[in-house]
């Protein structure tokens, strides 16, 4: 039995607790769960993580940006898709076994061709009068063969009818030479003049009924005149209404204007398409283009979302888009709440730690699992990351105990590796400035004001100095992107622990000087930037001030 599936995913823009989370947890998970646990991200991964990645030899997680549901999350029914060259006959009996009304037609690589229903069936069989129309058709002789229950007596099965009529010779052979033309497929009886007649007026094939025999000397003509000869049991007139059901679906089948569906198409986009169609089966594709499954309107009804796990986050802004339509079974966060609703109870881990990383290493001690060298790495790296190496007020004892417990484990020097860290984090030579805003931000809101925040981390003071005067103009372009009232930006020096912020916005830098008082500094050549000593970090310290602040405006007016 396939195992469910539920992505375990992080904030947008999401930073390196935020991805080794997602994939600590699912490694957990998958250790001691019961479902297939799948660590995917919201948004791409920054410099600092690709270094922690590539350190550990690990590999992101895949992109998902949005988790709305998709066609591959309903189920799909796997309808064997069918040769063109399928008889009528044998793709009607497909469909009464298994109780379907369409049947795709794919090529050998696997791509569709086309599509025939149960009314393109009935249409070309109640419809037909041209006696021509299995030479039109280049019909394959195995399918008449097998629709007529026949014998090859002389010929190749694998030839094509490409060429004449189809006629019954019951007249005197006289007249049948008036009225066959060479290529002609001719069923007769057992009367040896009209078999002899018909292979002499050039006939393509003689379908000898009622299992007379053929005599030899019939054979022997008609292997050097070049026509065929099949016996068949079944009398002339079951013959006459069986064969036209030989005829290839390729010949009438829908090919243009298909009404077709990717496996990743979102539901909501596909509906009102289905609704407008007058079709009840819709075929998908997979990524490769190729034909897997079919779909109706029914597919749709009860359809349930992705099952979902949050780390590293809890409030809705933050959350990958889309996540309304999914069904969020866990929330391991250690923010502030400002959670999501959520259709069900959920099981909610929020701890007032410096990391979700710690958090959920004290789920793998809880269980009794021991990380490897590889998930100790991700997540001793998550630590350090998000505790600035504990300069952070985030900070707790729990997190420096668990980076100690946890560097033996991965096989780093936690002074040595925290600088690689953080110089790879601040490399910032050649990024173009949008990545660099993105790398690490979020969005909050205080009422109805909506303000966002991102933060570099650096031990580079020069760098920081060159990203602010290049970064200030940027901010109001990021306003408008984002939906935003005000827009805040930290320039973190890890060595001198100061945070210089820089803002866009109408009354934003009033916040930061009424939030932090004296405490904020402007520097007299540089009246961009503010100056925080001992502000390093925007959960604990920034955003509560601001929030605060605009609450207290908010309350005097």
């Amino acid at each position: 039995m396939e195992k469910d599936k539920v992505y375990i995913i992080g904030h947008r823009n999401p930073d390196t607790d935020s991805i080794c989370s997602a994939i600590c947890y699912a490694n957990l998970k998958n250790i001691i769960g019961d479902a297939e646990y799948i660590p995917v991200r919201a948004g791409d991964v920054n410099t600092e993580t690709e270094f922690v990645l590539d350190h550990f030899g690990a590999s992101a997680p895949a992109l998902m940006e949005n988790i709305t549901t998709q066609v591959r999350d309903i189920e799909i029914r796997k309808t064997k898709g069918v040769s063109r060259c399928t008889s009528i006959r044998k793709a009607w009996k497909m469909m009464q076994d298994n109780d379907i009304v369409t049947i795709p037609i794919v090529t050998k690589e696997g791509s569709l061709e086309g599509l025939i229903t149960v009314s393109d069936i009935a249409h070309n069989i109640m419809d037909v009068y041209d006696n021509t129309v299995l030479s039109k058709g280049k019909t394959i002789y195995s399918n008449i063969l097998d629709t007529i229950n026949g014998e090859m007596l002389v010929g190749d099965p694998k030839d094509v009818f490409d060429e004449g009529k189809v006629l019954i010779g019951a007249a005197n052979p006289e007249m049948m030479e008036s009225y066959i033309d060479k290529g002609d497929i001719v069923i007769v009886g057992n009367r040896y003049e009209s078999q002899l007649c018909a292979i002499e007026a050039d006939a393509g094939c003689v379908v000898v009924c009622l299992g007379a025999r053929v005599p030899a000397t019939i054979i022997k003509m008609a292997e050097s005149k070049g026509c065929r000869i099949i016996a068949t049991p079944y009398d002339t007139y079951m013959v006459t209404s069986l064969i036209g059901q030989s005829l290839s679906i390729g010949y009438f089948m829908k090919r243009h204007n298909l009404t077709v569906f990717d496996d990743d198409d979102y539901l909501d986009d596909i509906s009102d398409v289905m609704g407008s169609k007058r079709y009840r089966d819709f075929p998908i594709l997979g990524e490769d283009g190729r034909y897997i499954g079919m779909i109706s309107r029914r597919n749709l009804l009860g359809a349930k979302g992705k099952k979902v796990i949050l780390v590293d986050h809890n409030e809705r802004n933050q959350c990958v888009e889309g996540i309304e339509h999914a069904e969020i079974l866990e929330i391991i966060d250690h923010h502030r709440i400002g959670a999501v609703e959520t259709m069900a109870p959920v099981f909610f881990r929020n701890q007032p730690l410096g990391c979700t990383s710690t958090i959920i290493y004290e789920m793998y001690k809880e269980e009794g699992v021991t990380p490897d060298k590889q998930i100790a790495g991700l997540l001793c790296s998550a630590i350090i990351s998000d505790t600035l190496m504990f300069r952070s007020p985030t900070s707790t004892p729990e997190d420096k105990a668990a980076v100690a417990e946890l560097a033996p484990m991965a096989g780093i020097d936690v002074e040595k590796y925290s600088e690689q860290l953080f110089s790879a984090a601040g490399d910032l030579e050649g990024k173009p400035l949008e990545d660099i805003f993105y790398s690490d931000f979020k969005r909050f809101n205080a009422g109805d004001v909506f303000f966002g925040v991102g933060q570099i981390v650096s031990m580079n003071k020069t760098e920081l100095r060159d990203l602010e005067k290049r970064m200030i103009s940027y901010l109001p372009e990021a306003m408008k992107e984002t939906g935003t009232d005000m827009m805040y930006f930290m320039l973190t020096n890890v060595l001198s622990e100061v945070s210089g912020i820089i803002c866009a916005g109408d009354g934003a830098r009033q916040i930061i000087l009424d939030a932090f008082g004296p405490a904020a500094k402007v520097e007299e050549d540089d009246d961009n930037m503010i100056l925080l000593t001992g502000v390093m970090s925007r959960k604990k310290q920034l955003v509560p001030n601001i929030i605060r602040t605009l609450q207290e405006k908010k309350a005097t007016v």
